[in-house]
């Protein structure tokens, strides 16, 4: 294999991990715990509904996802797994490609179109598959240091870096939050379940505290995650079930690498989530491998 192909395959599958638990997340920071728990958002205002919502799903430290993520012509895929946020990320993902230009990229590494992710605290790893493994010294697993990833990532490194740490599903409840036209569409089912619809646009070039239910220090980090991701617009919308947990989330933005789709289904929230680290001798580190190439 050569030279540029493993390269480009390593960077890929950092690339394709993050946007994926992104996706699921739907964006990143900590944030605040307002509000306080309580059933029935449908009869709430928008606002208030969503800041249970928030609480609620923050709290809840871990659950089952499933979604598919678009990338302009560069990236197709969907996901499956388990994570938690109970002190920072963990879990695991499969996540399969399902078009673009890094599918084929993966293709031409080796690559049977699925990658096995496990997320941690600090760091996450990529299983390649056995192909991958036969062009660098036999190991399966790529570990990818956060930490290296934010000097790689340059002024953008340090929010993706925070982004990753901090990931939870009520993010993307945040970013709703964020929309100057926030509405309640009404109630639709999800999956035999019945959840009240909630959607709104942010204009990351027109976020202002005006006509958010954000804070000034709040609206200057969601700003920041979304310019360092090169959004431009982004349509959120929800959908929340009686306990006012999230059960599926839809984000549509514009790029500088194209327009972005990403849905996710959430559930069984507080399922446990177990996750163990790579073999020692079947892993390889990013920075060592880019190094040797």
């Amino acid at each position: 294999m050569r030279t540029s192909t493993i390269r480009r395959v390593g960077t890929g599958a950092a690339a394709v991990a993050l946007m994926s638990v992104a996706a699921c997340s739907g964006g990143g920071g900590a944030s605040g715990t307002e509000g306080k728990p309580a059933g029935g958002v449908a009869k709430a205002s928008p606002v208030t509904a969503l800041k249970q919502v928030q609480q609620k799903t923050g709290t809840a430290q871990s659950a089952r996802i499933e979604g598919t993520s678009k990338v302009g012509d560069s990236v197709s895929m969907k996901q499956s797994g388990a994570i938690g946020w109970a002190d920072g990320l963990t879990g695991s993902l499969k996540i399969t490609y399902t078009g673009g230009t890094m599918a084929e990229a993966m293709k031409q590494g080796g690559s049977n179109g699925s990658m096995q992710a496990r997320y941690f605290k600090n760091e996450y790893y990529a299983n390649m598959g056995d192909a991958f493994a036969a062009n660098i010294g036999g190991k399966h697993w790529i570990r990818y240091a956060y930490k290296d990833l934010a000097q790689l990532g340059g002024p953008a490194g340090d929010v993706l870096k925070e982004q990753l740490q901090n990931s939870t599903p009520e993010q993307g409840v945040k970013a709703l939050l964020a929309a100057g036209d926030l509405k309640k569409v009404g109630q639709e089912d999800v999956r035999g379940v019945s959840a009240t619809h909630y959607s709104g646009t942010v204009d990351v070039a027109e976020l202002t505290t005006k006509g958010t239910a954000l804070d000034a220090e709040q609206i200057a980090a969601l700003k920041k995650q979304l310019e360092a991701a090169g959004v431009t617009t982004q349509t959120v919308d929800i959908w929340v079930d009686e306990n006012d947990l999230l059960v599926k989330k839809s984000e549509r933005g514009e790029t500088a690498l194209g327009p972005v789709n990403s849905t996710v289904l959430y559930s069984d929230y507080g399922t446990k989530v177990s996750v163990e680290k790579p073999p020692v001798d079947d892993t390889v580190d990013f920075q060592e491998l880019m190094k040797k190439q």
